[in-house]
């Protein structure tokens, strides 16, 4: 499969051979979805925390004598049903990480791919190179190919100066060819190959 070439002025740069065993799955939903659920729950903190009945700071003696009140038998006000009592199965400071299958991560990854080409999302370019790190007329040039919200996959080296220039741009990413996801890329509108970055990717899924 062909697609066009661009540069970052919108010229035409020739033509580039995008692999189906990477491009050209039919994309499956339930790939994709198993793989942004690992993703997002690799990226939770798992700090969050409620004391237990054993740990808040409250008298542990009985609350009342156990017969003759006409009242409920109780022990501690330690317990949930009180006010200023502990809380009740609360959550734990736990790792939420779960086991997902390389290969699995590996399909993810084409399928959302080729979900993006599917949808005509997919743009090549070049080279992202920047002369100086401008914010100003690096967003001129995304206005020009009507970039407003996208990702943007460079080789194992990225440009300096396009980073930088590309940072305070809302909506806009920029990964290195190793860092590529199926979060990000799901999250973004447009998909921004180099075609370093092509090249990277049939280099690694051959």
């Amino acid at each position: 499969m062909d697609l066009k070439v661009t540069t970052l002025d919108g010229k035409d740069a020739g033509k580039v051979s995008l692999s189906d065993a990477i491009f050209g799955l039919e994309p499956r939903e339930d790939i994709i979805a198993r793989v942004v659920r690992w993703q997002l729950a690799k990226k939770q903190q798992g700090t969050h925390k409620a004391k237990g009945r054993a740990e808040v700071s409250r008298t542990g003696a009985k609350m009342y004598k156990q017969k003759g009140t006409g009242r409920a038998r109780h022990h501690s006000a330690r317990a949930p049903q009180f006010r200023g009592g502990g809380k009740a199965h609360g959550p734990v400071v736990r790792s939420h990480e779960h086991d997902l299958p390389k290969k699995v991560r590996a399909l993810g990854l084409r399928h959302a791919l080729s979900a993006k080409l599917k949808a005509e999302n997919v743009i090549i370019i070049d080279d992202l190179v920047a002369k100086e790190a401008k914010t100003k007329a690096l967003a001129g040039s995304f206005a020009s190919l009507g970039l407003t919200n996208a990702l943007f996959i460079g080789g194992a080296e990225l440009d300096s100066n396009f980073k930088l220039a590309a940072q305070n741009i809302p909506n806009v990413d920029v990964l290195p060819i190793q860092g590529i996801n199926v979060y990000d890329i799901l999250r973004r509108g447009k998909l921004v190959l180099t075609k370093a970055a092509v090249e990277a990717l049939e280099e690694r899924f051959k």
